[in-house]
């Protein structure tokens, strides 16, 4: 992750808590001192007067001050999903998922005496001219159980408890 820049605040004893520390004093604090945590914290005035939305982010941003915050890469695919669902984006963003393997791979498997193939698609998996969007529904539909896709095809280890 990203090393983040620790902002001064106003109030240095505050800074200086440990982390635990200042989450918990959230909740003593009226709403007019957490408005006033928020300023110090995001030097912008509070959008509102909610209690439970002014813990939450102020408890997000002492978090993400003093741990991180997201890394580069998370961003980047949480503003592709935005403007996907907002429709802003110029072309549809596909996010695949880095453990599927190249489009047009032809995965066989066999499962009760049968050979199956099954095809990665751009949009998903097919087998036996069927789509599905994850493996794991793919391994469903052959098995009529519930299997990690990525395991019962053959693509990760084992963990304990998997099946």
């Amino acid at each position: 992750m990203p090393a983040m820049t620790k902002r001064k605040h106003k109030d240095a004893a505050v800074a200086d808590m440990p982390m635990l520390t200042r989450l918990a004093a959230l909740k003593r604090m009226s709403v007019r001192e957490l408005k006033a945590e928020w300023e110090a914290l995001f030097n912008t005035p509070a959008p509102n007067n909610s209690r439970g939305y002014l813990e939450m982010r102020l408890a997000w941003r002492i978090q993400e001050l003093t741990l991180g915050g997201l890394s580069r890469e998370t961003r980047k695919v949480l503003d592709l999903l935005a403007d996907e669902i907002d429709g802003t984006s110029d072309r549809k963003a596909i996010i695949a998922d880095p453990r599927n393997p190249v489009i047009g791979t032809r995965l066989v498997r066999e499962w009760g005496g049968i050979e199956h193939t099954v095809t990665v698609m751009q949009d998903g998996f097919d087998w036996q001219g069927r789509r599905f969007k994850s493996l794991s529904a793919t391994a469903r539909a052959i098995t009529g159980s519930n299997w990690n896709g990525y395991r019962f095809f053959g693509l990760r280890e084992a963990r304990k408890g998997d099946r």
